[in-house]
């Protein structure tokens, strides 16, 4: 685990981090209705770069839940990669499909630990 560092401000240079990241990546908006969802995400890329090519911005969890990512790509995946297993264990132990408010708190709580810790 990653330990606790503050800047002199009193403010945490992971958070500052991840901001930064957030920022410096693409745009990702998702809309939702009762009956549909919509995810757009933008793409950036240089003449240099295969457009058929390129790292994905969206994400199947499970069935119902899918997710669009801002920020550092290799990062998210991570965290995809736990939301997934959760959702799996979610069905094994309880024979039931994850809400998104308890996978969204699966995630929250797994960030938490790295920014306490």
């Amino acid at each position: 685990m990653a330990i606790t560092q503050f800047s002199p401000e009193g403010r945490l240079f992971q958070v500052e981090y991840a901001i930064e990241a957030v920022r410096r990546g693409t745009t990702a908006i998702v809309c939702r209705n009762k009956n549909s969802v919509v995810f757009a995400v933008e793409k950036k890329s240089s003449e240099l770069q295969d457009d058929r090519t390129g790292s994905e911005k969206i994400f199947k969890i499970d069935d119902h839940i899918g997710v669009a990512i801002a920020g550092l790509t290799a990062d998210a995946r991570v965290l995809i990669d736990r939301a997934r297993v959760q959702a799996q264990v979610n069905i094994l132990n309880y024979d039931e499909k994850i809400s998104v408010k308890d996978s969204t708190l699966n995630i929250c709580e797994y960030k938490q630990i790295f920014t306490q810790n």
